[in-house]
């Protein structure tokens, strides 16, 4: 019977592992993103970026499931759960994040976006019934801080758009019922989900592209886009292969593993990751409070991950 209890314990605390890592794995990758994003948005439109992201990510990971390499059985299965999840993210979040951002400042958007964490702690708590212990609530609070004391070190603008704030506050509000979402779909692998959420966006984005390629007399542009600009098409697999498939692969495996209150308290570190990018390969200003705040998002993310009396998580 002990050793059974043993092997038990060893079972959940592997589980914690895997998923602190996929946690800590998704958000380097999101955070490492703002580098190729920034690229990408010089060269083209969002919604082009956003297509092409999608619709060769889902192609990728299609040819995976026909070779063999990843397994995919959606047979049988109720498939409402991860059209739900779909939904939220990558639609409605996206559509809303691409929005909000294009009609708001830096800083907004930011500090909109910096409050996810909390949201998906609030949605968690009010839908799955996840009461969230002391230090998890201690230490997304303390991230909180940490990114807005980054986004307000390079100086706080206003930009009064009334769209821009609803749109970023819709994307908050879908990124925390995503992750609800995939914790109740208890049926299905992070493969899975990940699959379906590619397809969506795949789907979604490259209608979206196409009428606004055609509408702008640039559809030819769009289709061969990625063919002719090499910066382009390295962003696009970056973000196709890195954001699309592996983190948000990785994103769904946390969920499942640890939850997500616990996943939530890490997205701070892609905050610190772009920070870093932004230094060391765009030779971007580095402030005195902008390292404050990164070590305040660290331990924030600490604070949540820390072990209570008793080996409750």
């Amino acid at each position: 019977m002990p050793q059974s209890k043993s092997k038990n314990k060893n079972k959940s605390e592997n589980k914690i592992i895997i998923g602190c890592l996929c946690a800590i794995g998704c958000e380097t990758i999101f955070g490492l993103s703002y580098i190729f994003t920034k690229q990408a948005t010089n060269i083209a439109s969002s919604l082009t970026l956003l297509s092409w992201r999608f619709v060769l990510a889902f192609l990728i990971m299609s040819i995976c499931v026909a070779a063999g390499a990843i397994k995919i059985n959606l047979k049988g299965k109720n498939l409402k759960p991860i059209i739900i999840v779909a939904i939220f993210d990558p639609i409605i979040y996206f559509v809303g994040e691409t929005v909000g951002i294009g009609s708001t400042t830096a800083s907004e958007s930011g500090a909109f976006l910096a409050c996810i964490p909390v949201a998906s702690l609030i949605a968690s708590t009010l839908i799955l019934r996840k009461e969230p212990n002391r230090p998890q609530v201690m230490g997304i609070c303390i991230t909180l801080a940490g990114v807005l004391m980054t986004v307000f070190a390079v100086g706080l603008t206003a930009s009064f758009s009334a769209t821009g704030y609803l749109m970023l506050t819709v994307a908050v509000a879908a990124y925390a019922l995503y992750g609800v979402y995939v914790e109740k779909a208890t049926a299905f692998t992070g493969a899975e989900i990940t699959y379906i959420m590619l397809a969506a966006g795949a789907a979604t984005f490259a209608l979206c592209a196409i009428i606004e390629g055609s509408l702008k007399g640039q559809l030819g542009t769009l289709i061969t886009l990625p063919f002719r600009n090499m910066d382009f098409l390295t962003a696009v697999l970056y973000q196709a292969i890195g954001c699309s498939i592996l983190a948000f692969f990785m994103s769904n495996v946390a969920i499942a593993s640890i939850g997500m209150n616990r996943t939530a308290s890490f997205i701070g570190i892609s905050t610190v990751v772009s920070i870093l990018a932004g230094v060391v390969l765009l030779h971007e200003n580095f402030t005195a409070w902008q390292l404050v705040g990164a070590i305040v998002i660290i331990a924030g993310v600490y604070i949540a991950n820390i072990k209570q009396k008793g080996g409750s998580q």
